[in-house]
């Protein structure tokens, strides 16, 4: 989109992005449950994502559109219906909805309390005859079917800049770009930090290792800003009993462990989407 520049904004709103787009094909008969599992996804989705506050709205007619008032008539309650089936509570926006149908838009509340319009469901009953598209009925004769578009999360540039939003940058570990990363006090453990950063990427853990030649309190203030989940820090000692010195996001200590309880811990954080933001 040829966004003017005063309204690019970050993540938010850019000129080039990527779609989730999809489309469902089914009978009138088929948008209530199409409806309503779809509904059903998004919500998981979202709280896989830590988003919880989710409003919902229905975008009804615009002043231009293509089709009959008795064609959107049916369209618009499709999608109260299935809202209404789920026990979903939602506004109504009249007239925002797409020229071609109406559609539900899922709203995402952050954690300061902002919304973001997020993903959308859009009946649509016009573009499919225009598209010539046909299924077979069960009387083996031929009827047009319905088409609803649908996207999850919508722009995954917008998606993104949401959860460094949501998060202050603070990516749970399963969603953190790096994981961890590991840093040496000096060059005699450099070795063995690449062997650990070598041991954690088998394990199918994201690992980078900081070799610079520097100080480890300003490499440790360095990885901190970058708001990596762990820092791993080895020196003489670590080297020598095979271990690692555990710090979290916080600023936390865990202390020295062996590697293979560290990639235990990791492991754990990203089955149960825990935030090392919660260690105590």
């Amino acid at each position: 989109r040829n966004e003017p520049s005063g309204s690019l904004h970050g993540l938010m709103r850019v000129r080039g992005f990527t779609q989730d787009d999809g489309h469902i094909f089914c009978t009138e008969d088929q948008i209530l449950s199409e409806c309503t599992a779809y509904t059903k996804l998004v919500q998981k989705v979202y709280a896989d994502y830590g988003f919880t506050d989710i409003s919902y709205k229905i975008a009804t007619r615009p002043e231009k559109r293509i089709g009959d008032d008795a064609t959107w008539d049916k369209a618009e309650k499709a999608l109260m219906d299935a809202l209404d089936a789920s026990g979903i509570k939602y506004d109504i926006l009249p007239g925002e909805g797409a020229f071609y149908g109406p559609k539900i838009e899922y709203h995402l509340r952050d954690s300061l309390g902002r919304g973001w319009q997020c993903g959308t469901i859009q009946v649509d009953f016009q573009m499919p005859a225009r598209l010539g598209a046909e299924y077979v009925t069960e009387s083996n004769g031929r009827a047009t079917p319905v088409m609803l578009h649908r996207a999850i999360v919508g722009s995954l540039e917008r998606f993104i800049g949401m959860l460094l939003e949501h998060y202050a940058g603070q990516l749970p570990p399963w969603l953190a770009p790096v994981q961890v990363a590991v840093a040496n006090i000096t060059d005699d453990q450099a070795d063995y930090a690449k062997e650990v950063v070598s041991m954690l990427k088998k394990a199918g853990l994201r690992a980078e290792a900081d070799l610079r030649n520097g100080k480890i309190t300003y490499k440790i203030r360095e990885l901190s800003l970058q708001k990596l989940p762990y820092i791993l820090v080895v020196g003489a000692k670590e080297k020598a009993e095979g271990k690692v010195a555990v710090r979290v996001r916080s600023g936390k200590d865990l202390g020295a462990m062996s590697v293979e309880d560290f990639i235990k811990l990791v492991q754990e954080d990203v089955a149960t989407r825990r935030n090392v933001n919660e260690i105590e």
